[in-house]
Parts: structure tokens; C-alpha cells; sequence
């Protein structure tokens, strides 16, 4: 991979820098950063057009639309997987679903923690995004979701390179927006709210509103996450920081404050949902949906404010995403919202609906203002961009590919880039230029084929593999050589896979 010549950050192989690790952090934590201050929002759940800035005509996203018009857009930027788990993995990690350790929301291993809770977990000593700026000297916080391992494990946030973590280790205990305790650098804290399941279902509404609160608490979980965000960005203000605020909205259950509701009209609902979809029941199911976005926007608004008013704006890149497409289930209406912005497929989907997310980069003074960015471009992209930016070390051998000039504005120089590749249980998917690739087995075995002119047919609408044979043969075989054979994920196509060393195309050379 060639790096862009303005930046500082440098390869390691894989095999020097996992044992390095320690010993280096030490020195490194001695040299004064000269990177910009990083602040990444990770959205739950949230359509490619679920934004104002992308297109959403009903949605309100003020800030996030400031941030746009005085950022850059990315148009073509592709979530790491479908689901959360993986999607994370890959964002914190450089390592696509064919290569990283957590392939899917394997709610299995909940059963092996003495707490019940947690996902599969990241190994220990992971070079994480946050490793990777912590021995660069930045302090290093999230807040919010985390789903790369539950308490007492290898994956905690603390022991993967955050100074700080408060929020959910658990996917599964963020389907309840009111916990009745969260997490802290490995201690429990609780949350002042009763304990009730996020799962359930009536059979006709209630006959008072009062008794629509059953489904609620007295403590909003996102309000604590962005209060404990602002106290992490004043009280690193005067050295670099990496603040990764991986919100658990608009993931259902629909759960938001009464008074948030009042900005969207009342004749939307004509009917509550009863929880035949699965989450909680809630009298007016779209009305809380778009809520629950304006109330993201508006952390995302209250953020921007504590960085003017520390006054660093200038040296701070804040970056906006989500972690995979908008969800069908709990109540939540794409069809009426047009989440997706037409694209097929939701989450859970390798279609373009289930990936392509929106993507905002907004740094004054170096990401040009008011732009927008057809670069085709995938979660994996983060690590060497962002290390690269604060001048970190990071792993030969990544899946992604450096993107700083692109923020910075500077004229393409690239080479095609490497394919772009996801898997989730039986169904893989490969992007590489304008085609797509789509691969699904039944539970029967039953084997399926789609390919996808992309720039002819965005929408995925035309099956064209007969049309173009030799075209989907070198797709299915450069899917193969993407993918390694993982136990913890095995596949249908494990028999096709290469061997871990073999797997891996280091000829990247697409920076700009």
C-alpha cells in the first residue's frame, strides 16, 4: 500500500507489531501528536437517506446538515457489514469481513458469561483504531455502544486501547434505551431504572397514555453518553484526543423522551404499533422513529459546541456514519421515511440498502466545505486514514486504504482500488469497480448467484450473471481470495476459502 507522501504514519507488519506493542507505547506516548483531534459519531441502525443532507424530506437533522455543508459527503461509502458486530469489528480493526475475528451477531456466547451478556470478543491485544492513537499520545474514549465483548473479557473497551468507556458492553441489553445499569471500565453502574424486557408484544393499546410509560424509565441512556462525551472532550482539551461515540440510536426498541415527539406531526400514526415486529409497543411508531434521529442530531449539535467552545474547531476532524442500513423490524417504517433512498435491501441485507451508509467528514480549514465525494470507500478505510492523519504506526496487511488526501481535498491519484468485500452467515458480497457481486446458500444448500452492473443499475433491479459468465467467474474468484476459513464463523464456502496467508492481496496501492 503506498502511502500519501504528506502523511506520517508508517507500515509495521503484522508479525513486528503485535509483540511491540507495549514496548512501544511507552516511547510513542512521549512524542507530541500532530494529528487533529478526532471525534467519531456512529449512528445505529440509520438509512443512506435518513439524513437532510442526504435527501430525507421529513426527517430533521439541522446539525448534521451544517456539518455536511461545511464538510465533505461521502456518496459511495459502504458500512463493514450489514449487522453491528461485524460492522464494529471492521471499523476498529482495517480487517474486512473475510479476515476480521467477528463475522456476525453471534448471540451464542452470551451463554458462556457469568453476567450473561457480551458478544464475541475482540482477542487481547487487538491493534485497535483506539490502540493505535493511545500509544500516538491520545486520550481515547467511547461512550455508547460497544459489541466486541462482554464484561470480564478480552474485548472490553478498557483493554483494547480506550482510556475511558461508559455505555453498553451488550447489543442485546441496548435494545432497552432504559437500562437499569450500564458499564465503566469494567465495573457495573447502575442506571436508576427498573428492569423490564425490550421484547414484548400486546394485542390491543392501552386506554390511557399513562399506560404507554410502562415501556419507559426515568433515565434516557443516550443523555448519559453524550453528557459523559462533553465531560471527555473538556477535560482533554489541551492534548489530542479520539473520542469514538457509537450511539445506540435509532436502533429500535422506539424509546425517546415524550417531549421529543412534539416536532413531528401527530397525523403520521394513524395506528400505534403493538410490538407485532418484535421490541416494544409505542403509540406513535413514526413520530418516535424520526425522533430519535433529531435527538441524535441534536448530540451531534451539542458536541460541535464543545469544540468551539474549547476552540478547537480547527484541529478537530469529526466524522459522521452509520454502522449498517436502516432495520425492518420494531416498528420502525423505511418504506414511509424512504431510508434507503430507493436502494435495495435493509439490514441484515448485502444488497446496497443494508451497506451504503452516509458518511460526513468536517474539519475547517482542511476538509473543503460544501463538497461532496463519489470515492467509492468502506469502514475498513478508518485505521489507515485516521492513523495516518495523527502520524500512528499501524499493520501491514490491512483491508483498507489511506484516504487523507481525499479529505484534504487534494486531486485523485489512484489506483483501482481493492475490491470491497462482506460476509454474514450463508451470503457473501464483492464490489470491485462498477460490479457487484452477490452470493446466497439456503438453509437447504440451495446455491444462488446475483451480478449487478452497478453504474447502469444502482438499485441492484437486474440480475445480469448469465448475461456476463466470465465476468461472474472472476468475481466468484476474487471473493474466494478474499475470505479466510474463521471457526467461529464457519461458512458454506469454507471449502473454496485459500489458507490465512494465502488470502490476502497486499498490492494496495490507493492512496491519494
Amino acid at each position: 500500500m503506498a502511502l500519501d507522501t504528506n502523511c506520517t504514519g508508517r507500515l509495521l507488519p503484522v508479525q513486528f507489531f503485535i509483540p511491540c506493542c507495549l514496548a512501544l507505547a511507552g516511547a510513542l506516548s512521549e512524542t507530541p501528536p500532530a494529528g487533529p483531534n478526532i471525534v467519531f459519531v456512529l449512528a445505529d441502525d440509520l438509512g443512506y437517506a435518513e439524513l437532510g443532507c442526504f435527501g430525507s424530506e421529513s426527517i430533521r437533522t439541522p446539525h448534521l446538515d451544517r456539518l455536511a455543508h461545511e464538510g465533505m459527503r461521502f456518496t459511495r461509502h459502504y458500512a463493514g457489514d450489514a449487522v453491528c458486530a461485524p460492522s464494529r469489528c471492521v471499523l476498529l480493526t482495517g480487517l474486512h469481513t473475510g479476515h476480521a475475528h467477528v463475522r456476525d451477531n453471534s448471540g451464542a456466547h452470551r451463554k458462556n458469561n457469568p453476567h450473561g451478556e457480551g458478544q464475541v470478543p475482540l482477542p487481547a491485544e487487538t491493534p485497535t483504531l483506539a490502540r493505535l492513537l493511545q500509544q500516538q499520545g491520545y486520550a481515547t474514549g467511547a461512550f455508547g455502544k460497544w459489541g466486541l465483548g462482554g464484561p470480564g473479557e478480552s474485548g472490553e473497551p478498557h483493554l483494547q486501547g480506550f482510556d475511558e468507556f461508559f455505555g453498553y458492553l451488550c447489543q442485546a441489553q441496548a435494545h432497552n434505551h432504559y437500562p437499569d445499569h450500564l458499564w465503566h471500565n469494567g465495573k457495573r453502574v447502575e442506571a436508576g431504572n427498573r428492569v423490564f424486557s425490550a421484547h414484548q408484544k400486546i394485542e390491543r393499546a392501552p386506554d390511557s397514555s399513562d399506560d404507554w410509560d410502562t415501556y419507559q424509565g426515568q433515565t434516557y441512556a443516550p443523555d448519559l453518553f453524550i453528557e459523559r462525551a462533553e465531560a471527555f472532550i473538556r477535560d482533554n482539551a489541551d492534548q489530542p484526543f479520539f473520542l469514538y461515540y457509537p450511539s445506540a440510536i435509532p436502533h429500535v426498541a422506539l424509546q425517546v423522551p415524550d417531549e421529543d415527539l412534539e416536532a413531528y406531526p401527530t397525523d403520521w400514526d394513524k395506528k400505534p404499533y403493538l410490538g407485532g415486529k418484535g421490541y416494544l409497543p409505542h403509540p406513535r411508531p413514526r413520530a418516535a422513529y424520526a425522533a430519535m434521529i433529531t435527538h441524535l442530531d441534536a448530540e451531534v449539535g451539542r458536541l460541535m459546541k464543545v469544540i468551539d467552545e474549547e476552540g478547537l474547531s480547527q484541529n478537530t476532524l469529526f466524522i459522521f456514519t452509520s454502522d449498517n442500513g436502516p432495520s425492518y423490524a420494531g416498528g420502525s417504517d423505511s418504506k414511509f421515511f424512504g431510508s434507503t433512498g430507493n436502494l435495495r435491501g435493509l439490514k441484515g441485507s448485502l444488497y446496497e440498502g443494508g451497506l451504503r451508509v452516509p458518511l460526513i467528514a468536517h474539519w475547517p480549514g482542511t476538509v473543503p466545505a460544501g463538497t461532496a465525494s463519489e470515492r467509492v470507500c468502506a469502514f475498513q478505510d478508518f485505521l489507515p486514514t485516521l492513523c495516518s492523519l495523527a502520524g500512528a504506526d499501524y499493520p501491514e496487511g490491512l483491508d483498507g486504504v489511506d484516504l487523507s488526501g481525499t479529505l484534504r481535498g487534494r486531486p485523485a491519484r489512484l489506483a483501482r482500488r481493492p475490491p470491497l468485500y462482506w460476509e454474514l452467515g450463508r451470503r457473501q458480497a464483492l464490489l470491485d469497480g462498477r460490479w457487484k457481486w452477490v452470493r446466497q446458500s439456503s438453509r437447504k444448500g440451495v446455491v444462488t448467484e446475483e451480478l449487478f452492473d452497478l453504474e447502469s443499475d444502482p438499485r441492484e433491479g437486474t440480475n445480469i450473471a448469465l448475461e456476463r459468465p466470465k465476468v461472474l467467474v472472476a468475481m466468484r474468484a476474487l471473493a474466494t481470495a478474499q475470505r479466510s476459513p474463521s471457526e467461529l464463523f464457519p461458512s458454506p464456502f469454507d471449502e473454496e476459502a485459500p489458507s490465512k496467508d494465502d488470502s490476502k492481496d497486499d498490492s494496495k496501492d490507493d492512496s491519494d
